[in-house]
Formats: C-alpha cells, structure tokens, sequence
C-alpha cells in the first residue's frame, strides 16, 4: 500500500539532465540498458516477425524499413507533401515528425529540422560514408539519416528521412487516429 500525501514543492533537475537523452546520447544508451529498460521495450514490443511485416508492408516500405534500403529521390510519396498533419512510422505507427518542422532541403526526400519523439541514432558507414542513421525507437525501423546541414536558424539539423518508412496522419484525422495530444503542434498563436 502507497500512503497518499499532499503534493510538496517540486524542484526542477539540473540543467545538464534537461534533455539528457539528447545532450549525452552515449551516456543515455548506456543507462537504457543497463537498467533493463531497453530489455524490458524489447521484449513487450517486439518487432513484428518478417513474414507479416511482408505481407502487411508494401515492397519497398519492406525494403526501407528492415533492410535498411533507400528510395529513389524526387519519387517517393512525401518528399514535395505539404499537407498539415503528422508523420508516423509505417511499421508500428510511432509518432516521428510534424509537418511544422518539414522543410524542402533540395535533396528529393521528405527533410525535417526535428523529430517529435525519441529517435535511435547510430554510426552508419555503409557505402563508404560516416553518416548517422535514424531508426524509430520501438519498431527499430530504418527511416534515413540526419545531417548537420539544416537551417541553422532551426538548430542546424536535417533529418533525411524515406518516405516509405511514413505513414501521414492529416490534422483532421488525428483524434480519429488515436493521435490527438498532437492537435496542439498546430494550434496557432502558441
């Protein structure tokens, strides 16, 4: 039994544990797992196995997503969309990016200044490149790469991301989705 009392004062953390996952990612990771937590996602929200992944996924969501595959530029679904709304992962439906923060880069696909949850990042040099990769945090699914040449006016970050690994979910429909704490990132004057 929990003994009910009235809320004290709450004191903020530190500055430095403000966004830690972010400012000491290598310290963060380590933490996760070492306290069971990544342990504990892994095994209450598993991935899918392949052979369903393959039937409810199109070829090149498949490609994308598990097999760490990239999509043609300037012929992909998303890369030129500007509808407002959110974009999710097409795996398991985990908010990523907010149209908000969806820019044009010029590269031919869908780029984002920020995402809006927690994102996986790591070393890829695959090709013959030092790139960062970007996985979503619960399917583990592969959605592109993130770059240090966004608009600096926005924290300088591009996330390069596949549209065959998004799923869009229009304003409209996001209550009906099961998406509707998100309204607020497209209530104006905030």
């Amino acid at each position: 039994m929990v003994e009910i009392r009235p809320s004290e004062t709450f004191y903020p953390a530190e500055e430095y544990h403000q966004d830690y996952y972010k400012k000491n990612a290598f310290h963060y990771k380590m933490y996760k797992k070492g306290s069971g937590r990544k342990g504990f996602i892994e095994e209450n929200w598993s991935k899918k196995d392949q052979d369903t992944l393959k039937e409810q996924l199109s070829d090149i969501q498949y490609k994308v997503t598990q097999e760490d595959a990239t999509e043609i530029p300037y012929q992909n679904e998303y890369w030129d969309h500007e509808e407002d709304g959110i974009y999710v992962d097409v795996v398991s439906g985990e908010p990523l990016f907010s149209s908000k923060d969806k820019y044009d880069a010029g590269c031919g696909w869908p780029s984002f200044t920020r995402p809006i949850a927690q994102l996986e990042e790591s070393l890829d040099t695959s090709h013959g490149m030092r790139r960062i990769e970007v996985r979503s945090n619960y399917a583990d699914s592969h959605l592109g790469h993130v770059f240090d040449d966004g608009p600096a006016s926005e924290g300088g970050m591009r996330y390069c991301i596949n549209s065959a690994a998004l799923k869009f979910i229009p304003v409209d429909r996001l209550e009906e989705e099961g998406y509707g704490k998100y309204k607020v990132l497209f209530v104006e004057n905030q």
